[in-house]
């Protein structure tokens, strides 16, 4: 299958990646992050995450951030939800997308939020409901696509009926997350073969984690499939719980130095998007984790 021409970057950093930094950052640096994203022409940044702030505190002043950013009008800002109440509050601070996450491991929903994959899914009827009612866009988020840290390795039957079923309740696309980053190309494929089996290519994402390094190289195998859409995280923001030492998202200025060789658009300016890794890399006292930055940056 040819290359796709052009491909959508939803940029996790902001949330996915944040979340996970053990100090807590100040609101204004948030702010900040996420200006700089937009000015970098990203056209989608998760911004925060409306989930109990005992449950993640770093996202507790989500409803402060989203009131402070500067919004381009073309831009998407989109809030990770885990219940209607929460859907609520992205709402009434101005998330113009949701996000809500299932799971393709029992181990793993039972762990992260206290139920089983049905009950999860059940818990989203309501958000999505409401969704509809207002006009918003719902994402879905599948994790442990290939391998879960508490079961190992996972059918990918399940993970396409997890999917069929998040699609089938109203979700535009599901993000398919390797949350260990354990997988290689030849998973990616076998993973796609059966999903495209009764889901359309167009309605899967994928969410690689760096922890063994194949990021990159699963990207460029979804891609051979199809796929248009890529979560990515500026500097490689956010560590794997699993994998104590780890680097976990993979970095946008990888991904889009990737697609820029490949002649595949993002609308991204790279060097904007390399000082604002470089910026929060600076804030929080970490070396930026994403080869490209720190290329053109020592060059």
């Amino acid at each position: 299958m040819a290359l796709p021409s052009k491909v959508k970057i939803v940029e996790v950093g902001p949330r996915d990646g944040l979340q996970n930094e053990s100090q807590l950052i100040e609101q204004a640096d948030k702010v900040a992050l996420i200006n700089g994203l937009a000015e970098a022409n990203v056209s989608h940044i998760e911004a925060g995450s409306f989930v109990n702030p005992q449950w993640v505190p770093q996202m507790a002043d989500s409803e402060a951030v989203f009131t402070r950013i500067q919004r381009k009008p073309a831009t998407i800002y989109s809030a990770l939800v885990p219940n209607l109440q929460g859907y609520e509050r992205a709402i009434q601070a101005g998330a113009n997308e949701v996000a809500i996450f299932g799971a393709a491991s029992e181990s793993f929903t039972e762990k992260n939020i206290n139920c089983s994959i049905k009950e999860s899914l059940h818990r989203f009827r309501d958000v999505i409901k409401a969704a509809k009612a207002d006009d918003i866009p719902v994402r879905g988020y599948v994790s442990c696509v290939v391998a879960c840290p508490y079961e190992g390795a996972i059918d990918a039957a399940i993970v396409r009926d997890v999917s069929e079923q998040l699609l089938g309740m109203g979700c535009y696309e599901v993000s398919l997350g390797d949350t260990i980053g354990v997988a290689t190309p030849a998973d990616v494929n076998r993973l796609l073969k059966v999903l495209t089996s009764t889901i359309a290519i167009d309605k899967l994402a994928v969410h690689f984690h760096d922890t063994y390094g194949q990021a990159l190289a699963n990207i460029y195998a979804a891609l051979q499939w199809g796929v248009t859409t890529i979560d990515s995280s500026v500097a490689g923001l956010g560590g794997c719980p699993y994998a104590k030492g780890a680097s976990g998202n993979v970095a946008t200025e990888d991904v889009v130095y990737l697609l820029n060789g490949l002649s595949i658009e993002t609308g991204i300016d790279l060097e904007k998007l390399i000082s604002v890794g470089n910026l929060i890399s600076s804030i929080l006292g970490k070396s930026n984790q994403s080869k490209v930055a720190n290329a053109k940056t020592n060059r």
